[in-house]
């Protein structure tokens, strides 16, 4: 059946994700606006509902491994693409989340070397240990074999 003849009822039992789903196997790839004005209009949600909740619904797509972002910047159904598609697609979410992970590194070590620097200071009283190792005696075996 197609999703445009379905009652208004039987769409409010479906996720987003799986009204998403239908309408990209009837209709094809389709851009996150049109996919999610498509929605509120089948469900007859108000207008303003596109601009209060498209951030929730574009995260949703984005962390769904059902749905694939194309380059166009179109969302479609992963299993329609071949399978180097998804790879260059995985590969560039892993460099990007290599990148913003060594960028957070970079701020955290920053941070962690302004603190360090800011706590130790030249009138600070530096313990090397030597006044512990002053009472320290080195013996040899014989001497060792004598005490016991």
């Amino acid at each position: 059946m197609s999703i445009d003849k379905m009652k208004k009822e039987e769409l409010e039992l479906l996720s987003y994700k799986e009204i998403t789903s239908m309408i990209l196997e009837e209709k094809g790839a389709m851009n996150t606006l049109k996919l999610f004005e498509k929605i509120v209009s089948l469900l007859g949600l108000p207008k303003s509902t596109v601009d209060k909740k498209i951030s929730e619904y574009y995260t949703s797509l984005s962390t769904d491994k059902n749905f694939l972002l194309l380059e166009d910047g179109k969302w479609d159904l992963r299993k329609r693409h071949t399978s180097d598609k998804v790879l260059k697609a995985q590969d560039q979410e892993d460099e990007e989340d290599e990148e913003e992970q060594e960028e957070e590194e970079k701020i955290e070590m920053s941070v962690d070397e302004e603190d360090f620097d800011s706590q130790i200071s030249d009138e600070d009283d530096f313990d090397d240990g030597d006044d512990d190792l002053k009472d320290l005696v080195v013996l040899d075996e014989e001497e060792l074999d004598l005490e016991q």
